[in-house]
């Protein structure tokens, strides 16, 4: 195999010719892209950067949207807490 560091690690190299290197190749990049997928700290880390970039743009879009969040939090608590003590 070769070990060409331009490439990411969930893509299949071109060029192999073997079927048995191919298949491996395929498994391993199939491997990674659920790793990359099911990586929850690594998506909420790239989810918090994108957020921050936004809100770094649009204070006041960000800053609405984060009341708004909070008002429905809210209104779901105050919900549900109204439906238990009934």
């Amino acid at each position: 195999m070769s070990s060409d560091t331009n490439i990411p690690r969930t893509a299949v190299p071109y060029g192999i010719t073997d079927p048995v290197e191919a298949a491996r190749a395929e498994l391993k990049a199939a491997l990674s892209a659920i790793e990359e997928k099911v990586n929850v700290p690594k998506q909420v880390g790239k989810a918090t950067t994108k957020a921050k970039a936004y809100a770094e743009r649009k204070p006041a879009v960000a800053f609405a949207a984060v009341v708004g969040i909070a008002v429905a939090t809210g209104a779901i608590v105050w919900g549900i807490a109204r439906s238990l003590s009934r």
